[in-house]
């Protein structure tokens, strides 16, 4: 008697995974604005440096959002559901 069996569509099982890493991706993302933020505030950058992090910044998330419409997701669809301790992303007012 063999357990139940597991089929596994290929094309699914790849969106899925393209949807994982871009989950992590996100998350650095926002950690390292966050940390942007964070210096800035302290007044730690030049005006230039503080002007260079913006525009990086502004360049990643247009190409979070590239990324995510060329795979068929949403940012939405990549905040993952922690249970009690909430979601993993930050609220970006889908």
């Amino acid at each position: 008697m063999s357990g139940p069996r597991l089929d596994l569509d290929p094309d699914s099982a790849a969106r899925d995974l393209v949807g994982l890493v871009l989950t992590l991706v996100e998350l650095v993302r926002q950690l390292m604005e966050r940390q942007a933020v964070r210096r800035i505030d302290q007044g730690g950058l030049t005006a230039e440096q503080e002007e260079r992090l913006g525009v990086t910044l502004m360049h990643l998330d247009r190409a979070m959002d590239e990324l995510c419409t060329r795979h068929g997701l949403r940012r939405e669809d990549l905040n993952l559901d922690l249970g009690p301790l909430g979601p993993l992303l930050a609220d970006r007012d889908w």
